[in-house]
């Protein structure tokens, strides 16, 4: 590469740097999060460009190639996957993300001990033990990130349990697999025999991180999926980054580490969100055998009050203030254009509208959002949980639409729960709540919601989506 090659692709790389960072700040506020997604494709666009100068890639085939596959499948996802399926998909792209910078690391392995190889040169000598720990780092962390993610989709896509499935000597298990790839890794780093035991080591490592994965995935409940696909994403970034040492790309490095640092950040919020620790989250098996607060089981609960769409449009008919608090069964329903459609008819008649978002509803960080805003929810009628709590106690009517744990009092009453101390919607300090769902069965925390006994509670059992459409049209013909 000629040296003003080089200095155009290291400007070009800094100008990325500089993008990814400004798209990455966009994504942290609601409004300017599209921006923010935005930038960080041109970002991304302009490190394609800039590789493939530096490389000297430059047949228009390939590239042609390249853009309408790999186009066609983002297309494809866009269009095709339903926002329920986001979660199952964001899981997909952070296992991907593992798998390239695995295959990356063990292709660099492969041809430099094959150059160093024919050259009669030892790999300890040819790789050095900085390089070797690097491309040991990428394959394990890249592996593992591969293998969890799987588990995750297979647990949201329902195709395996989603509760917690725990293996006798489960600890045990990945301590030994974490101290054998460590051994390995060592063994690889700064051994000197044939580039064939070197290679194989690699695939060692690769068979024992893609078990780990898959063993500390599975011991994770439903509840806690919002967690884990947090910190698969910070694994996958942290992959990059690792990856980026490999090929000594500086942007990778930055990329890798920016994804990393905010997917640990994303993580911890999560975590103070449902108000457990990392450590409890990974291995506590959260879900598996909660006997305590009771599995919301339809037999435990007492007499609780049902209710018709008729009659809780009655009730929105004379409201002057009113609250969604949307969760999963909304997604499930792909109910949002109507709660949307509802919230305008109320707005129309002069009641004042606002949405509850609680940090863990859904089974992604974020996810609530994502559905209000394809709806075109205002940003301004969203409300974080710090924001909105206090505001409960002056509202007529709170409509609940598919949340539940989000909104159980046992998390601020029941030092029993399991759930005792996370921070919840406090709907129940409402005037009416209008708690739509399916039936009575608890929600993914497997407990019982004493909320549905209250006696401010109306319970609509009904498919939110339907339910929702119900409303809409009592309110209108009542208009009419």
């Amino acid at each position: 590469m000629s040296e003003q090659t080089n200095t155009l692709v290291e400007i070009l790389y800094l100008v990325s740097a500089v993008v990814f960072i400004y798209g990455l700040k966009g994504l942290t506020r609601v409004r300017t999060a599209r921006r923010g997604n935005a930038l960080s494709s041109l970002a991304m666009l302009i490190a394609i460009v800039a590789t493939l100068i530096g490389a000297h890639i430059l047949n228009p085939v390939w590239i042609l190639v390249g853009l309408v596959v790999g186009g066609g499948i983002g297309a494809f996802a866009a269009i095709r996957v339903q926002m329920t399926e986001m979660p199952e998909m964001v899981a997909l792209f952070n296992g991907c993300g593992g798998a390239a910078s695995t295959f990356v690391a063990l292709s660099v392995i492969w041809l430099q001990l094959l150059e160093k190889a024919a050259n009669g040169q030892t790999p300890a000598l040819a790789l050095g033990a900085a390089p070797a720990i690097t491309l040991v780092l990428s394959v394990f962390i890249g592996t593992l990130t591969f293998s969890g993610s799987i588990i995750a989709f297979l647990k949201l896509r329902g195709w395996i349990s989603g509760k917690p499935i725990l293996l006798p000597g489960r600890h045990v298990l990945n301590g030994l697999l974490i101290l054998g790839s460590l051994g390995v890794g060592a063994y690889f780093a700064f051994s000197t025999s044939h580039p064939t035991a070197m290679m194989e080591a690699a695939l060692v490592i690769t068979a024992a991180s893609l078990a780990l994965g898959v063993f500390l995935v599975i011991p994770i409940g439903g509840a806690d999926m919002p967690v884990v696909i947090s910190l698969l994403n910070s694994y996958s970034g942290l992959a990059a980054c690792a990856t980026g040492f490999v090929l000594s790309n500086n942007l990778l490095i930055i990329a890798g580490a920016l994804v990393g640092a905010s997917g640990l950040i994303l993580t911890q919020i999560m975590c103070v969100a449902m108000n457990r620790s990392l450590t409890n989250v990974l291995f506590g098996g959260f879900g598996a055998d909660d006997t305590t607060g009771g599995g919301g089981d339809k037999s435990e609960y007492g007499p609780v009050r049902a209710c018709g769409a008729d009659e809780a449009a009655l009730v929105l008919e004379s409201a002057e203030s009113v609250i969604f608090v949307p969760g999963y069964g909304l997604a499930v329903a792909q109910a949002q254009h109507t709660v949307r459609e509802l919230a305008n008819l109320l707005q129309s008649r002069g009641c004042d509208v606002k949405y509850a978002i609680h940090p863990v509803a859904g089974r992604m960080p974020g996810h609530m959002n994502v559905l209000l805003a394809e709806a075109d929810v205002p940003y301004e009628e969203l409300f974080e949980l710090e924001r909105i709590n206090s505001e409960f106690k002056n509202t007529d009517v709170v409509v609940v639409v598919g949340a539940n744990d989000v909104v159980n009092p046992a998390a601020t009453d029941d030092k029993t729960s399991p759930i005792y101390g996370m921070p919840v919607l406090q709907v129940w300090e409402g005037q009416t709540v209008i708690m739509i769902k399916r039936s009575l069965s608890p929600g993914f925390a497997g407990i019982k919601n004493a909320l549905f006994e209250y006696d401010n509670t109306m319970m609509l059992f009904a498919d939110a989506k339907q339910a929702l459409q119900d409303m809409v049209t009592e309110l209108k013909e009542a208009a009419a």
